[in-house]
């Protein structure tokens, strides 16, 4: 790879702009809300940890069912990029956990700060403002849940609700980039 420019099409290519991650993401968030409300709101914070870690692996599938490969080429620069993002949202977490020790209803606003400092660095590795964006709408809905005293399961259908949202955003930017 000889540019940014090519790392980032390498990127875009292989996972398809981000959108299958994305997908992923969100179907976790829903999943671990509803949990939140159906059983406890522990429950739903540990379904959203425990599902997390499937979130790759996931995607990697809605890669292959979309076509593509869900796999940059080995020397692609940006791939420490995504691996170093990875490894910080992971060091997050046990601050998302602290802040539900103290008060359960913040755990879901944390991990979407968490996460939407996670999506600023997809600007970088597929070179889409539109990540900025989103980041901005989960940042914001982290602090209206904070502020509107939200139930906990509120907060992780919010972030599910907003992930899938974006995934159809960022998906028909996708293939109306390919026309």
């Amino acid at each position: 790879m000889h540019s940014i420019i090519e790392a980032q099409q390498d990127m875009r290519q292989a996972y398809f702009d981000g959108v299958p991650g994305v997908i992923s993401s969100g179907s976790a968030w829903i999943v671990a809300g509803i949990v939140a409300l159906l059983l406890t709101p522990v429950s739903g914070m540990l379904t959203l940890i425990f599902g997390g870690m499937l979130i790759f692996p996931v995607s990697v599938v809605i890669c292959k069912m979309m076509g593509r490969s869900g796999k940059h080429q080995k020397d692609n620069p940006l791939a420490s990029l995504a691996i170093e993002g990875t490894f910080w949202m992971l060091l997050s977490i046990p601050v998302a956990v602290g802040a539900a020790m103290y008060k359960i209803e913040l755990f879901f606003p944390a991990m979407l700060m968490v996460i939407a400092g996670r999506y600023l660095t997809f600007n970088t590795l597929y070179g889409s403002k539109v990540y900025w964006v989103f980041s901005v709408f989960l940042a914001l809905s982290a602090v209206a849940l904070v502020f509107l005293n939200a139930p906990t399961y509120a907060g992780g259908l919010a972030g599910g609700v907003m992930e899938l949202v974006f995934a159809l955003v960022i998906y028909l930017r996708a293939i109306k980039s390919i026309k």
